[in-house]
């Protein structure tokens, strides 16, 4: 397993709560949910342009993204929902339990395309082990929301 891997994603999943923060601050000083995630992609692209180039890596050609499917682009359309929702959600219900709705539907499709293989991802069944991990996530949603 890459050690790596797991500590880098557990940083990216501990970013997220303070991102949420940051962007619901900035949408009440600002002109709402929508405005602060569009800001919040702005600078996050300016962000990773200026890493992009730094890595001195050489952009796709033409002909690499057009072998793509059609769907490869619709990530940042998902990325700009998750983040105006999150946006809008967290100061009606709270930072936790919309964290524990957030994880609970991640889990819920995570293991929807693992088990069909979907998108890229590689394929792994749906076990009894994975069922009762994702009702244990379930009645931790229960229990966060009480």
């Amino acid at each position: 397993m890459d050690i790596r891997a797991i500590v880098l994603a557990a940083m990216g999943g501990a970013a997220l709560p303070i991102q949420v923060g940051i962007n619901t601050t900035l949408a009440r000083h600002g002109a709402g949910a929508v405005w602060a995630a569009m800001v919040s992609f702005g600078v996050g692209t300016v962000g990773l342009a200026v890493f992009f180039a730094a890595s001195q890596t050489e952009l796709p050609g033409r002909e690499q993204l057009s072998a793509a499917p059609w769907w490869v682009w619709l990530g940042g359309l998902l990325g700009a929902f998750y983040v105006a929702v999150s946006v809008w959600s967290a100061p009606r219900i709270g930072a936790a339990l919309m964290f524990a709705l957030v994880v609970g539907g991640q889990m819920l499709m995570s293991t929807i395309l693992d088990h069909h293989g979907a998108l890229g991802m590689p394929e792994h069944p749906v076990t009894l082990a994975r069922c009762l991990g994702i009702l244990l996530i379930v009645a931790g949603v229960v229990l966060v929301q009480r």
